[in-house]
């Protein structure tokens, strides 16, 4: 495909014949995202870690072809079977989704060297490695699309979560200079960042570590809870050929909450 002439603009199923890879696809936003990208026509990798009827119940949801693959991205030999195992049943991937990771919540005096290992691992280097695995194909058949999951948490730093928003700051830094490196290539690399999102997860938060509705809802421009839809909405958009402009870009999804 040349880099120089357009790409075909918004249709019904613009990610037809695509295959995309979505990590943490197994519940909440992943799940959705997922299944945005099904219905955009591409043919998804529902990754996984140890939630097997979860993925079965996402792929049965799907529009369209699919597999359930599981990985431990913090495993860097997992995550060459992960991506080779995608290669071999869908196809090479074309659309990477970095959106798997943890939210552990430590207070500052607590954060020790294992905790601020482990939230940059699984929050930051787990999407390196992905990233490592996915681009050499995207490169060589010049097409890619690479979205990665931030948090507005990396911008307005929160209690708790310092290790978090650290990885999340880090985040936007790998999704610019990627941008630069595959840009060439006819790679775009984008990062989403998500305010508050309705998910069931948040029930299992501490009361102490949880916004009342109605307060977060005060600091948006939008007078409603986030969705899992709404950050899949833009994510799908990302992956299209309609966005091939659009790369080394932090996209806020938080109903105005925070400036740009």
């Amino acid at each position: 495909m040349s880099l120089t002439g357009p790409e075909p603009t918004l249709r019904t199923r613009p990610l037809h014949g695509r295959i995309a890879l979505v990590t943490g696809a197994a519940t909440g936003i992943g799940a959705e995202i997922a299944r945005a990208l099904a219905a955009a026509g591409a043919a998804v990798a529902v990754s996984h870690l140890a939630q097997p009827r979860d993925a079965d119940t996402v792929l049965r949801s799907l529009a369209g072809d699919g597999i359930a693959v599981h990985g431990d991205l913090t495993d860097p030999d997992e995550v060459i079977a992960l991506c080779d195992h995608v290669r071999d049943r869908l196809g090479p991937v074309d659309i990477l989704v970095n959106n798997a990771g943890s939210y552990p919540r430590v207070a500052w005096p607590d954060t020790d060297e294992a905790a601020w290992a482990y939230a940059l691992d699984v929050n930051l280097t787990a999407h390196y490695r992905m990233c490592r695995a996915v681009t050499p194909s995207m490169a060589e058949r010049r097409w890619g699309r690479i979205i990665t999951m931030g948090s507005v948490n990396a911008l307005v730093g929160r209690t708790g979560l310092t290790a978090y928003g650290a990885a999340k700051a880090g985040l936007q830094g790998l999704t610019r200079s990627l941008a630069r490196e595959l840009g060439p290539q006819g790679v775009c690399v984008n990062a989403v960042l998500p305010g508050a999102i309705q998910v069931d997860a948040e029930n299992s938060l501490p009361a102490g570590h949880r916004t009342a509705p109605a307060e977060q809802i005060r600091r948006q421009c939008v007078p409603r809870r986030g969705r899992p839809a709404d950050i899949a909405a833009a994510i799908a958009f990302l992956a299209t050929p309609a966005a091939s402009f659009i790369t080394g870009q932090s996209l806020h999804v938080d109903g105005g909450w925070l400036p740009t």
